[in-house]
Parts: C-alpha cells; structure tokens; sequence
C-alpha cells in the first residue's frame, strides 16, 4: 500500500474504459493513463463488460500512474 498525502488518485470506470489520474496537492494533474475496455452485445440493446478485465485493467492502470509510466 503506498502512503503518501501529497497525492490524489482518482479512478473512472466507465462504459468504453478505464482511467487513473494523479493529482498532486494543488490538483495539477501528475500522471494519467486511460485504457479502452471491450464491450459484448450478447442482444440487441444490452451492453455487458468483463468485471475481470476491468480490474485488471484498473490494477494495470495504477500501477503504471505509481510507477511514473
């Protein structure tokens, strides 16, 4: 777990993708990343998505923004 209070991390899980934003104190935007999900159509006007690939998306996305990358 990283502590540190000089930052602010924000994660939006959307409908088409993931996005990780780090502000730091002054709310200047640090570091973000945003990745594109997939999204099935198993019938007409029903949407479903991957509750695994989102977190592993969310997790690749965090540790990519921690990392600096």
């Amino acid at each position: 777990m990283v502590r540190n209070k000089n930052y602010i991390i924000s994660i939006d899980a959307g409908t088409t993708s993931v996005r990780v934003v780090c502000f730091d104190r002054a709310l200047r935007v640090v570091a973000k990343k945003q990745k594109e999900i997939r999204q099935y159509y198993p019938k007409p006007g029903w949407v479903e998505h991957d509750a695994t690939e989102i977190w592993q998306v969310t997790e690749r996305l965090l540790s990519s923004v921690l990392r600096g990358r």
